[in-house]
C-alpha cells in the first residue's frame, strides 16, 4: 500500500501534468485557429479560460483580475508608439515619401540589381519608422516591376520584401523605434541603442546570409527554367503624387526619427532633473525606465510634424490622413494586448513554473534563457512583440535580477531579448507573413521556403551569434 504522501506527490504529479496539458492546448488552438482567420481579439480571452480551467482557477477572477489588467497595462505603456507610428507611416505614404525614398534607391542601384534595391527600400523605410505593413504595400507595385525586369522568379519575392522589413530593422539596428525594441525599455531600463555593437553584428548576419540565399536561389531558379512574373502579374503602380518629392526631402523625416531618438534618450533626458518622478503621482518611478519611451514619442511627433510641412502640397487633407492613421494603429494594438493578456494568465498559472524550470535547465544562465523564451513564446503565439512582452511579464524582473548579480549589463539583455523575438515568430500562422503573400498573391507552398531561410533561420543564427558573442566579452 503506498503512504499518504506518496498518493499527494502522485496527484501533484497528474495536476501539475493536467495544467501543462492545457496550457499546450490552449497554445495549439490559438495558433490553428489565428492561422484559420479568428481574431485574436475573441480567441485571447477563450484559450487563456481554457488554460486556466485545466489548472481549476476561477474563470471570472482569472478573467477580470489577471487577463484585463495585463492587457489594459500594455495599452497604457505602448499606445503612444502604436499610434504616432501608424499616424507616421500614413503621412510617408499619402505625401509621395515612402515611393520617392524606393524609387531613388532603385535608382540609385538599378533595375538590374533587383533583390538588393528592394531589400534597401523596404530598410530605409522600417528603420525609420514606417509601419512595415505600409512597407509591403508601397514597395509590391515596385518590386513586382523590377523583378519583371530583371526576371527574378516572382515566388522569391515575399522573402525579399521580409529580409528588409521583418529582420534586422525590426530586432537589431541600434535606435530603431520598432516597437520590439521599445518593449525592453521599461523593464531593463535601457534605452533603444541598447548594446548597439552586438546589434551591428546580428543586423549584419542577417542582411548578408539573407541576400546571399536570395542570390543563390535567383540563380537556381532561373537555371530551373523559372522565370520573371508575367506582365498580367504585375501591379499597376499607384498613381504619381501631385508634386514630386525629391529623396533627399523624403529621408530627412526618417533620419530626424533616428537623430532625436538619440539625443533624446542618450543627450537630453539623463541630464535632467526628473526627481519629480519618484512622487506617487508620477508612478514612483525613475527616468531610466520611461526614458526610452519618451524618446521615441517625442521622435515621431517630431518626424510627422516635419512630414506634413515638407509634403503639404501632396496632404490634400491631412488631418483626416492622420485620423485614418490613428484609427489603423487600434487594431495592432489590442491584438497584442489580448496576447499579453493570455501570456500573464499562463504565466500565472502553476504549470508555468514546470516551464520555466524546464528552461532554466538548459544551462547558459539568464541570458540564455530569456532568450529561449523570448523566442519559443513569439513562435508560439505568432508575434514578436506579443511573445516578448509575454516573456518579460513572467520572467524579466527575474532574470535581471540574476543578471545584475552576475554582473551581466542589462543592455544584453535587451539587445538579445530583441533579436529573440525575430526568428520563431515569422512561422507560417504569423500575421505579417499571411498578409504579405496574400499582397504578393502568392500562396505557402510557392514561397514560404525562402521566407522560412531569410526571416527564421538566418535571424536564429543571428541570435545564436550575439549569445556567443556577449557572453564571452559582454556588452557592447
Amino acid at each position: 500500500m503506498p503512504r499518504r504522501s506518496d498518493e499527494v506527490t502522485s496527484k501533484g504529479i497528474t495536476g501539475g501534468t493536467m495544467a501543462l496539458a492545457g496550457i499546450l492546448l490552449a497554445l495549439g488552438l490559438l495558433i490553428w485557429l489565428a492561422y484559420r482567420g479568428i481574431s485574436v481579439l475573441i480567441l485571447a480571452p477563450i484559450m487563456a479560460a481554457l488554460a486556466a480551467a485545466f489548472s481549476a482557477m476561477p474563470l471570472m477572477a482569472t478573467y477580470s483580475q489577471v487577463f484585463m489588467p495585463a492587457a489594459g497595462a500594455f495599452v497604457v505603456t505602448y499606445f503612444p508608439l502604436f499610434l504616432l507610428g501608424a499616424v507616421f507611416g500614413r503621412l510617408m505614404d499619402r505625401a509621395g515619401f515612402a515611393r520617392a525614398i524606393a524609387d531613388g534607391i532603385v535608382g540609385w542601384l538599378g533595375p538590374s540589381n533587383a533583390i538588393p534595391a528592394v531589400v534597401m527600400a523596404c530598410a530605409f523605410l522600417t528603420y525609420g519608422g514606417v509601419s512595415l505593413f505600409v512597407v509591403v504595400f508601397a514597395i509590391y507595385p515596385i518590386a513586382a516591376a523590377l523583378f519583371q525586369a530583371a526576371n527574378i522568379p516572382k515566388r522569391l519575392m515575399p522573402a525579399t520584401i521580409a529580409l528588409g522589413a521583418f529582420t534586422f530593422t525590426m530586432t537589431a539596428l541600434p535606435g530603431t523605434p520598432a516597437i520590439q525594441n521599445a518593449i525592453p525599455m521599461p523593464v531593463f531600463g535601457t534605452t533603444p541603442f541598447a548594446s548597439p555593437g552586438l546589434g551591428m553584428i546580428a543586423a549584419v548576419i542577417m542582411a548578408a546570409c539573407g541576400w546571399v540565399w536570395l542570390t543563390y536561389r535567383a540563380r537556381r531558379l532561373a537555371h530551373q527554367g523559372y522565370h520573371g512574373a508575367v506582365a498580367a502579374e504585375v501591379a499597376a503602380n499607384p498613381p504619381a503624387p501631385a508634386v514630386a518629392i525629391r529623396f533627399a526631402w523624403a529621408i530627412f523625416p526618417i533620419l530626424c526619427v533616428i537623430a532625436a531618438n538619440y539625443v533624446f534618450s542618450v543627450q537630453v533626458f539623463p541630464r535632467l532633473d526628473t526627481s519629480y518622478l519618484a512622487l506617487p503621482e508620477y508612478g514612483a518611478t525613475t527616468i531610466d525606465t520611461v526614458r526610452g519611451i519618451w524618446s521615441i514619442t517625442l521622435s515621431l511627433i517630431i518626424a510627422i510634424l516635419l512630414v506634413v510641412g515638407l509634403g503639404h502640397r501632396n496632404l490634400t487633407h491631412p488631418t483626416k490622413t492622420m485620423g485614418r492613421g490613428a484609427e489603423a494603429s487600434l487594431v495592432p494594438i489590442f491584438n497584442t494586448a489580448s496576447l499579453v493578456g493570455f501570456g500573464a494568465v499562463v504565466a500565472g498559472l502553476p504549470a508555468f513554473a514546470l516551464v520555466q524550470e524546464g528552461v532554466d535547465g538548459l544551462g547558459g544562465g539568464p541570458v540564455v534563457a530569456l532568450a529561449i523564451s523570448t523566442s519559443v513564446l513569439a513562435g508560439l503565439t505568432g508575434s514578436a512583440s506579443g511573445g516578448m512582452s509575454i516573456a518579460l511579464d513572467a520572467v524579466g524582473a527575474s532574470y535581471l535580477e540574476q543578471a545584475i548579480a552576475l554582473g551581466i549589463s542589462p543592455d544584453l539583455l535587451h539587445r538579445v531579448t530583441t533579436v529573440a523575438t525575430g526568428g520563431l515568430d515569422a512561422l507560417p500562422h504569423n500575421g505579417a507573413v499571411v498578409t504579405l503573400l496574400s499582397i504578393c498573391k502568392l500562396t505557402h507552398r510557392e514561397s514560404y521556403g525562402d521566407l522560412f531561410m531569410v526571416a527564421v533561420l538566418v535571424p536564429v543564427l543571428a541570435l545564436v551569434t550575439i549569445l556567443a558573442v556577449g557572453l564571452s566579452f559582454g556588452s557592447f
